[in-house]
């Protein structure tokens, strides 16, 4: 009991100690001089990301930097069984002045398996990405995304698959319980 009661004192102490007072009187003079400094001081930093194009550079990649151009960012594989595994090739050519690296590449979900070029790819040269779904578990529209990270401006760009993935003819649980299968 006696614990509980300094705590709860302790607390209203606390509280009242760290209050603000604004009823009194600010007798401070400042100048024009220092209420600039202190706003310059109190402003946050400035946070440089290399990947949200700033007010300065007015979205302008530079003119050197490696592009990764697509012939489609999408596709569509239709209707498939669950438990079938679909393949697809995402071929882009590098239509920048300078090699093309392949930082990294990964997808949204452990069905979706890329597989990136290990190589830098020379300006003009074409490449691919093979993208592998396995459906297996997977039901109704699925819409898998691999997140390519290379040395472009801006350094990431997204492909995806799409379609729909069917149940299998194997039964399930029915109104009267498990199925059996012989």
């Amino acid at each position: 009991m006696k614990k509980n009661f300094f705590l709860i004192a302790s607390l209203a102490v606390a509280a009242l100690t760290t209050s603000c007072d604004n009823s009194g009187a600010n007798n401070n003079v400042v100048t024009a001089d220092e209420s600039t400094a202190a706003a310059t001081e109190t402003s946050q930093p400035v946070i440089e990301n290399p990947n949200v194009a700033s007010e300065e550079t007015n979205a302008v990649a530079s003119a050197d930097a490696p592009v990764m151009a697509f012939e489609e960012t999408e596709y569509d594989f239709g209707t498939i069984k669950q438990g079938e595994v679909v393949e697809h090739t995402f071929a882009f050519t590098n239509t920048g002045k300078s090699p093309l690296v392949i930082e990294s590449a990964s997808a949204t979900c452990g069905c979706t398996a890329p597989e990136p070029p290990k190589e830098p790819i020379a300006p003009g040269e074409k490449s691919s990405i093979k993208v592998k779904f396995n459906s297996a578990g997977k039901m109704g529209q699925q819409y898998p995304t691999v997140t390519v990270r290379a040395n472009t401006e801006p350094n990431i760009v997204k492909i995806s698959m799409k379609g729909n993935v069917e149940t299998s003819n194997i039964p399930t649980a029915g109104a009267e319980g498990p199925v059996r299968r012989n």
